[in-house]
């Protein structure tokens, strides 16, 4: 679960709730026609606006943005060194084994390609256009966050202006002037509620999950490349290690470094 997504959320629900609180009562700001218009607008629109499955798949989307899954770029940096090492010491096709019990996809098909002697160009070919096609799929996700972001203040602006038609319908009777202007003003807290708190930072963090994810995949690509190469593990890990932030470089200094090196250095001729 990533903490500071929740943090956000649970914080500014916190202070808006205490803001109310401080100011009078709760039941003012509890409408549910505005909500039926704001809301439900919302999600109209956008089922015209994407196609069903991937409004079906909204929730697919939002856990991506509040729970991380997949290693980390600095773990999969040792992982390569790991099959860089091996591959010197016993060759390309001794990965096979290992290559079936990774758990992401990605990698285990750039080896797999590796293992069966596919060519240095395709092999890149292939697995840009996976990932060309990874990007694509992700920022149709986090558009569909964005859309709606732009949505909701819309709707609920709609909102206000029925409420306003419908106040100025009935000043003959006093008693319908308070419920109109309360559709009025509460449809637009909504609208800018569910943008602003809710819509719009999900966006936000899918397109840093994308980066993130996208930055990984590169590493890979460029490690698979690598170890079909021959390069010393040494020069891979630095290669690697350059898609990283300086400050995160050290936590990719493999315990297994040592070993590799030992066994770089049995192995090469004088």
């Amino acid at each position: 679960m990533d903490i500071t997504s929740m943090l956000g959320i649970f914080t500014g629900m916190g202070l808006l709730f205490w803001a109310i609180f401080m100011g009078g009562s709760m039941q003012a700001f509890i409408n549910p026609q505005a909500l039926m218009i704001t809301l439900g607008g919302t999600m109209a629109a956008t089922l015209i606006n994407y196609p069903i499955h991937q409004v079906l798949g909204m929730f697919k989307v939002v856990k991506k943005a509040f729970v991380p899954h997949g290693p980390t770029a600095a773990d999969t940096i040792k992982t390569l060194v790991k099959f860089a090492q091996k591959a010197r010491r016993e060759g390309l096709l001794a990965l096979e084994d290992d290559c079936n019990q990774l758990d992401e996809p990605f990698l285990m098909k750039g080896i797999q390609l590796v293992v069966d002697g596919t060519e240095a160009s395709l092999v890149r070919s292939i697995l840009e256009t996976e990932l060309s096609f990874l990007e694509e799929r992700h920022r149709g996700g986090a558009g569909m966050f964005d859309s709606m972001g732009a949505l909701s203040p819309a709707f609920g602006m709609i909102g206000t202006l029925i409420g306003l038609i419908q106040m100025l319908g009935n000043l003959e009777n006093p008693e319908s002037i308070g419920p109109g202007m309360a559709v009025a003003l509460v449809t637009t807290l909504y609208g800018t509620l569910l943008a602003n708190l809710f819509f719009l930072p999900i966006a936000g963090k899918l397109k840093v999950r994308s980066a993130d994810e996208i930055l990984l995949k590169e590493v890979m690509v460029e490690g698979i490349l690598s170890i079909q190469a021959g390069d010393n593990p040494r020069i891979v890990e630095e290669k690697l290690k350059a898609f990283l932030a300086p400050k995160n470089r050290d936590t990719v200094r493999s315990k297994d470094r040592g070993v590799g090196v030992a066994h770089e250095a049995a192995s090469t001729p004088d």
